[in-house]
């Protein structure tokens, strides 16, 4: 039987996604994903995920997304060892992404009122008005 190793996830990026090029030329994003699971009105706990995104997607997450942002992701679990630049293997769990939904969207600036024209300048030569 062979088994299933998908993860959804909905959070917050913790900081602004990291970009780039492995020697074989292939476009790699990485940045950490927040989940928070509500317990009681006093009580949370934040979960923290290491997020890998490829290519394609890795220049859509890339070019779009900032530290903050709400997004909806699925992916895959992968455990991994690699060794520090002072010998220490150390070990990482990761989630590589292959889907991204953007749900913060995009922040229009909100209308100023000098954006306005006074009202009292609207119609100034009502002799004019077709009524």
């Amino acid at each position: 039987m062979k088994g299933l190793n998908k993860v959804q996830l909905i959070g917050n990026l913790g900081k602004n996604p990291e970009s780039r090029t492995t020697t074989g030329g292939k476009k790699v994003v990485t940045f950490s994903l927040a989940t928070n699971e509500y317990k009681s009105k006093d009580e949370d706990h934040t979960e923290w995920h290491n997020i890998i995104v490829w290519e394609a997607l890795a220049e859509v997450a890339e070019k779009w997304l900032k530290k903050g942002d709400v997004v909806y992701l699925e992916g895959k679990i992968r455990s991994r060892k690699y060794e520090d630049k002072d010998k220490v293997v150390r070990y990482i769990t990761e989630i590589v992404c292959n889907n991204l939904v953007m749900l913060s969207g995009k922040k229009e600036p909100q209308p100023q009122p000098e954006d306005f024209e006074p009202t009292e300048n609207l119609h100034k030569d009502e002799d004019d008005l077709p009524f």
